[in-house]
């Protein structure tokens, strides 16, 4: 295996640059540099024109536009819809309830002011007490844990030297 000497790669390497000063070869470098840095930015001028381009959007996505346009318009109709049907229906339906409430009070005289959801005292001193509980639980936990996270601002003690003589 034969191997050329060091200087034979260097001078290989350098022969595009031999007959340059150092001075030149540096000019061409930062001629380059700057070449590529001006396409780099041409580029990104280009790119930040087509990210800001509304009609470039619209007319990339129209298909997209018009179904969720059509989609709202249906929505607005069904919705305005609803309204007026509720608007003309509304003496038959209120007529409604308040047979229904005479009927439940004719039933039954003694729930006539209360709902069915009514629970006993125990029971909602009781559930009242768990949330209490559960509350301030919770409002510990998160207190030690933001201790825990955020260092306290108080300046750090120094241990005194016991050294000293």
């Amino acid at each position: 295996m034969s191997q050329a000497p060091e200087s034979d790669i260097q001078v290989a390497d350098h022969a595009i640059t031999r007959r340059m000063g150092d001075r030149e070869q540096v000019e061409q470098t930062a001629d380059r540099i700057r070449d590529e840095l001006l396409l780099t930015l041409e580029e990104l001028d280009r790119r930040r024109h087509r990210a800001t381009d509304v009609r470039h959007h619209l007319n990339q996505n129209r298909d997209l536009l018009v179904t969720v346009g059509a989609a709202a318009l249906v929505v607005a109709g069904v919705g305005v819809g609803f309204a007026i049907y509720r608007s003309r229906h509304h003496d038959e339906r209120v007529r409604r309830q308040r047979r229904q409430a005479l009927s439940r009070a004719w039933d039954h005289p003694e729930r006539v002011a209360t709902s069915v959801e009514d629970k006993p005292l125990g029971a909602e001193l009781g559930r009242k007490l768990v949330m209490i509980f559960a509350t301030t639980l919770a409002t510990a936990v998160a207190r030690n844990s933001m201790q825990s996270l955020v260092p306290s601002r108080a300046p750090a003690k120094v241990p005194a030297d016991t050294d000293k003589k």
